[in-house]
């Protein structure tokens, strides 16, 4: 049976990954030609709120690929099942 909180902890293993990520992994840097095309795509203010987005995007996606790949090899070597 499943532990009723799991959704919660999973979401928050993926935001505690995602900031160990902001710690340890360097973001994208996308040229500035790309950034004003982007800007203009999506409508934004200015790189400033561009920037923001991104970051917040990748760590995530960061962190929510470590998880993935920690519970694999937790569930696959490390549980007792």
């Amino acid at each position: 049976m499943k532990h009723p909180l799991e959704s919660l902890m999973t979401a928050a293993g993926i935001l505690l990954l995602a900031f160990l990520s902001c710690l340890l992994l360097p973001a994208p840097a996308p040229g500035g030609a790309v950034v004003q095309h982007l800007i203009a795509l999506f409508h934004l203010v200015d790189a400033s709120q561009f920037y923001t987005l991104l970051f917040c995007l990748w760590f995530l996606l960061l962190g929510l690929l470590e998880y993935v790949v920690i519970r694999f090899v937790w569930r696959r070597w490390f549980s007792l099942r």
